[in-house]
């Protein structure tokens, strides 16, 4: 996805605390090894706890060390370096603040449009841990949304990782589909969707559906992202990104990739299927009001 040159960025909506450390022991992420690693990740991704076992109703509300990392040189080195669309499409960390300003953008004018007030989330870079309002979170967390706090981390390596342990294709849009999902679901928390029974698990139950949604949501950003003015329009490759990453994410994918069977009763984010569905859904109608997916076949 290219930027429009001249487009002002924003960098002061992406925190930039990599390189800091925190204290204490490093975070146990499943049964150790690399399986529970990469299980760890998949129940994160997108929206998930940093915790392992937890859900995002688990989340809502917990203030556990959250916020002692802050923005120091690195965060003005990233002011200085993101100024315009030109910079976002020179460099990673520049594409990264353009997209959460495009998403942000949309979110904005789209909550003005129903007389409401959207109230922005910063998007926070780490490395290795970090501690956050959901409790201390490791760069094998994968990007997250803690609502306890209203921020969206992730380590950018995490997008090698996509290609690498997940299969997919790559490409800057399947970056930018990782952080609308992850606004998606500040926008679930912003409305209070976020909590609602998120527990149950299952290829039909509300976990799954509100990761739908929030990929749905991702969609609708799409659809509307160069109506911002950051981004020029979307390219059927782009889109096919977006799909392929969805579908890399897939719970069924990754059950057989890591356990050789499929456990549709286990299903924490849905399938590869719904999740390309709903990113389609939303794309297609270009609006939040498509996105119902807590009634229905999801």
């Amino acid at each position: 996805m290219s930027f429009n040159t001249g487009a002002k960025l924003d960098p002061s909506q992406v925190e930039d605390v990599r390189g800091s450390r925190i204290g204490g022991r490093g975070l146990m992420l499943g049964g150790g090894g690399g399986i529970g690693i990469i299980v760890a990740l998949v129940w994160v991704l997108l929206g998930g706890s940093p915790q392992t076992g937890e859900t995002i109703g688990g989340l809502v509300g917990q203030t556990i060390g959250g916020g002692a990392e802050q923005p120091g040189p690195a965060s003005s080195a990233l002011a200085a370096a993101c100024q315009t669309g030109a910079d976002a499409n020179a460099s990673e960390d520049c594409r990264i603040v353009g997209y959460v300003n495009s998403i942000q953008a949309y979110w904005t004018d789209e909550f003005a449009a129903s007389s409401q007030r959207y109230v922005g989330a910063k998007t926070r870079f780490f490395t290795d841990q970090i501690s956050t309002g959901c409790g201390i979170a490791s760069s094998d967390s994968g990007p997250f949304y803690c609502p306890g706090d209203q921020f969206v981390y992730i380590d950018l390596g995490f997008f090698d990782e996509l290609r690498s342990k997940f299969g997919a294709q790559g490409g800057p849009f399947a970056q930018a589909y990782i952080l609308a999902h992850e606004y998606g679901h500040h926008v679930q928390d912003l409305v209070g969707t976020l909590s609602d029974g998120t527990s149950q698990a299952g290829a039909a139950g509300q976990s799954v559906r509100t990761e739908l949604q929030a990929d749905c949501y991702a969609g609708v950003w799409a659809s509307n992202a160069a109506a911002t003015g950051y981004l020029v329009p979307l390219t059927d490759a782009e889109i096919a990104d977006a799909l392929d990453a969805a579908a890399a994410v897939g719970d069924d994918r990754i059950q057989q990739q890591m356990q050789g069977q499929v456990s549709p009763e286990t299903w924490t984010h849905g399938s590869s299927a719904q999740r390309q569905k709903w990113f389609t859904a939303g794309y297609q109608t270009g609006s939040p009001d498509g996105c119902d997916t807590f009634t229905g076949n999801p």
